[in-house]
């Protein structure tokens, strides 16, 4: 394991310290929309998303979303591509995971690969899966205390800029939502490429008592499955971090 160490101090990158952040925006920032959507995409949202979909009134009994009762439940934050949610889903077939992405072509990219073409109506929906296509926040706020086994959060949008911070998902004012929902014990996943987001991880991480640290990782676990992200970033000569917190 390589210890991230020589990350720098959050106020040596953007003149900002934890202290100073503001509280987190109210509303959802990021991409909602990209390039135009082709037919295929456009069936999968308006036929196979609903499917999948999780109302805030399935939040206060998650376990019974799904088509059996899960061992433990799981959930990502921002799934971009899809890739980690089925390496996931595959290798845990009894864990019930939710996957959140507001990114309508991100979503349409996870359908195409659980809906073959002609079947977005049809084919079954797979049984320990479902979307939420909002902002995650919303899903947290409703679900009960001490709910999730374990949270994802790979690759986000950095938010680079100083006066941007309060849009990160790893904030101050969010953390005690985050500690809320996960069990005592429970796993938090983060993964990140940008020096930037890398630094203020450390700076928030440490400055807070509702999780312990324990890894933190540049080369990636074996249990950790890769996306398309990681490696755009990998070839483009970024080096991601990779860290594990455990819920007090």
């Amino acid at each position: 394991m390589t210890e991230t160490k020589d990350v720098k101090p959050l106020e040596e990158r953007t003149n900002l310290s934890v202290a100073e952040v503001k509280p987190p925006a109210a509303r959802l920032y990021g991409r909602q929309k990209g390039r135009p959507l082709r037919q295929r995409q456009h069936l999968l949202l308006e036929k196979a998303l609903p499917r999948m979909r999780l109302s805030l009134q399935d939040a206060s009994n998650l376990a019974a979303v799904f088509d059996e009762v899960p061992e433990q439940i799981w959930m990502e934050v921002g799934f971009g591509g899809g890739e980690h949610v089925i390496a996931q889903t595959a290798a845990h077939s009894r864990v019930g995971y939710i996957a959140s992405e507001v990114f309508e072509n991100g979503l349409c990219s996870l359908l195409s690969r659980l809906f073959p073409e002609g079947g977005e109506e049809t084919a079954p929906v797979p049984p320990m899966l479902r979307l939420w296509d909002d902002d995650a926040r919303l899903l947290l706020e409703k679900l009960p205390d001490a709910s999730l086994d374990r949270l994802f959060l790979m690759f986000p949008d950095p938010w680079p800029k100083a006066r941007h911070a309060k849009r990160r998902f790893v904030h101050p004012g969010n953390l005690p939502l985050v500690a809320r929902v996960l069990k005592p014990g429970a796993e938090w996943r983060i993964a990140s490429d940008d020096p930037i987001y890398q630094a203020w991880v450390y700076e928030v991480m440490t400055a807070q008592s509702f999780f312990a640290i324990a890894a933190s990782d540049t080369i990636r676990p074996s249990d950790w499955p890769p996306t398309r992200y990681e490696a755009k970033a990998v070839k483009a000569g970024r080096k991601p971090v990779y860290w594990r917190f455990i819920r007090h």
